[in-house]
Parts: structure tokens; C-alpha cells; sequence
């Protein structure tokens, strides 16, 4: 006897969303102290093997994230990551073919809050990564904190995250036989703090670093903006000067994480919560702009290159502004 299912109502389907978004926003908040916590009580039951065993694998695997880290594919396909894709939803554009036999470093704006768009179209396949850009591999760079966390570093680097210091960007900008691309978010958890509907301001006037990289690997620099990735969330004021910002950029110093005090909807209703807004990010992905490789660029040779890399970032946003209901009155402003 044949047994037809019937499909799932939307009703279920939203539900699933809003859950695999849950799970994801929880993570990000609370996998860290979670990992810590069972690592450091396992020490203290009858399990206390688990920790001292994954404690010398720790010492033996401790290189293994600057090296390009460890992905699993399975986990990069698995379907949550389709169900959270389908919350905004979240799509991937490309403007221009990336040919395997190169690697590429490709910067990533805006930040957002917590950086949905480069987490799923980087780190997972719900977009449609490989499809999109074939042979070519991605990876995405993450404050190198996370990945003194047990359990938790394994978890990052199943998607394809790497630490965010040279040694882990040289490590996969140097491969020879190319198909490599090391996503940047140029503004760090710094931007963060700016993030809020309809903000257009990026901090990267001053952020060079990831152009001389380019510049002493011969790596083409690929611009990318993520439109709707600033209005997930409100965010308390906290302008330059207010004694919030002050404490916010305290903290940063110490920690090297932002604090920025976001809200948006909660998981049963939709007048407060760390749920972010259902609204659609599209992750528009420019044309590579070539590097004339130099183990030691001047600074004048790095201005060159950062100017046109502004002037190709701007281009990209206003080109494809209108399409995603961005104001014609609004500009990329650099900081």
C-alpha cells in the first residue's frame, strides 16, 4: 500500500525556522560558557577521563586551527542551516566568476550584530556556497578567543572558521594549488557597536591590515556587502561620547569582544526579545579586484590599493541598493 505524506503546513515550517534561529542565537551567546562549564565539571564526576583525554588531544591539536582548521561536511549541509536560512531568509549573489586556480580574500561588510549573512553563507551550504562558486573553498576568519574553548573550537572549525591573527590568513592564502577564500569581516566586533537599522557606516577608513595582506600574497581583493544585515535588531543608543560607549569600548579592550545591547523579538511574541527580526539579508558578492603581489608593500603602495578598494565597495552597494529597498539618498560612509 502506498503512504502519501501530506506536506508540512507553514505553520510548522515557521516554527522550525524560528527554532534552528533559536538554537543559533543561543549558541553564539551561550556555547562558549557552556563548553567551559562541562569541560571543567566532567573533572569532578566519574567522567573526569573525557576531560583529561580531550585535554592532551587539546596540547596535540593545538595547531590544527591556524592550519586551516577541520570541516565537516556533514555539519556544514545539515538542514537547521536551511531552516534558519528560510527565517529572513538569507541569500548568496555572485557578480562575478572566481576562478579555482586562485585564492582570494574577500571582505565582508557590515558586521551586523552577530553577523548572520557571513556565518550562513560561509560556514554552511544552505546557501548554496559550492553551487555558486565551484571549487573554490571558504573560509571565515573568528576571534582567535573562541578557539581556546574546548569542545567549542571543534564546533567552529567543522564549518570552516579559522582564528583572526596572520599566522591562520597566511596559512590559507599561501596554498599553491589555489581554490581558497578567506572571508574578513574588516570591521570586527568593533563595528558591532554601530549596528542598527538602516545604518550605512562602516568602519574601515583605517582598517589596512587586510590589504597588505593581500598585497604580500599576490591574493585578489573580493569586496561584499550584506544588505539587510544592520536591521535584525535595535540597539540601545549608545553614541560616541555617552558613557555607554565608553564602558562598551572598556570592555572591548579587555575582552576583545563587543558588548553592543541589542533587542529585537522574543520566541512567543514580538515585542522584545534576542530574536532577531524576520527580515531578508542578501550577501551580494563583487567582481576580485587584482593584487600585484609585494613581500614588503610601502604605504603608499597599501593607500593604492585600500582607496580602490573603497571606491569598488561603494560602486557594488549603489548598484545594487535599489534592489533591497535601500534609500537613494543613502551612502556608504567610511569611517
Amino acid at each position: 500500500m502506498k503512504v502519501e505524506f501530506a506536506p508540512r503546513s507553514v505553520p510548522l515550517q515557521r516554527r522550525l525556522q524560528t527554532a534552528a534561529v533559536v538554537q543559533w542565537v543561543f549558541s553564539f551567546l551561550g556555547l562558549a560558557q557552556c563548553c567551559t562549564a562541562a569541560f571543567i565539571a566532567l573533572l569532578f564526576t566519574r567522567f573526569w577521563l573525557l576531560s583529561a583525554l580531550y585535554a592532551v588531544w587539546w596540547v596535540i591539536d593545538r595547531d590544527t586551527p591556524s592550519r586551516g582548521g577541520r570541516r565537516i561536511q556533514f555539519l556544514r549541509k545539515c538542514v537547521v542551516w536551511r531552516h534558519m536560512r528560510d527565517y529572513f531568509p538569507i541569500t548568496l549573489v555572485k557578480t562575478a566568476e572566481l576562478d579555482p586556480r586562485q585564492n582570494y580574500l574577500l571582505g565582508f561588510h557590515p558586521h551586523g550584530v552577530l553577523a548572520a549573512g557571513a556565518f550562513l553563507n560561509f560556514c554552511t551550504e544552505a546557501s548554496g556556497f559550492s553551487t555558486l562558486f565551484p571549487g573554490i573553498t571558504p573560509h571565515l576568519m573568528m576571534l582567535t578567543l573562541w578557539f581556546r574553548i574546548p569542545f567549542l573550537r571543534d564546533y567552529l572549525m567543522s564549518g570552516g572558521l579559522v582564528p583572526s591573527d596572520k599566522e591562520s590568513a597566511s596559512h590559507v592564502l599561501r596554498r599553491s594549488e589555489g581554490g581558497n577564500l578567506l572571508a574578513i569581516i574588516v570591521g570586527g566586533a568593533q563595528e558591532a557597536l554601530d549596528a542598527r537599522p538602516g545604518s550605512c557606516t562602516l568602519l574601515l577608513r583605517n582598517r589596512k591590515g587586510f590589504v597588505r595582506l593581500a598585497i604580500q600574497h599576490g591574493t585578489p581583493l573580493v569586496p561584499a556587502f550584506s544588505f539587510g544585515e544592520n536591521d535584525l535588531f535595535d540597539q540601545v543608543r549608545n553614541p560616541k561620547g555617552s558613557w555607554l560607549r565608553w564602558v562598551q569600548h572598556r570592555l572591548q579592550q579587555v575582552m576583545g569582544i563587543s558588548l553592543p545591547l541589542f533587542h529585537a523579538r522574543g520566541i512567543f511574541q514580538y515585542s522584545f526579545g534576542v530574536i532577531p527580526y524576520r527580515r531578508p539579508i542578501c550577501t551580494v558578492v563583487g567582481k576580485p579586484i587584482p593584487v600585484q603581489k609585494k613581500h614588503k608593500p610601502s604605504e603608499q603602495e597599501v593607500n593604492q590599493v585600500h582607496e580602490k578598494y573603497l571606491n569598488e565597495l561603494s560602486k557594488l552597494f549603489e548598484e545594487h541598493k535599489a534592489k533591497y529597498n535601500v534609500p537613494k539618498d543613502s551612502h556608504l560612509e567610511f569611517i
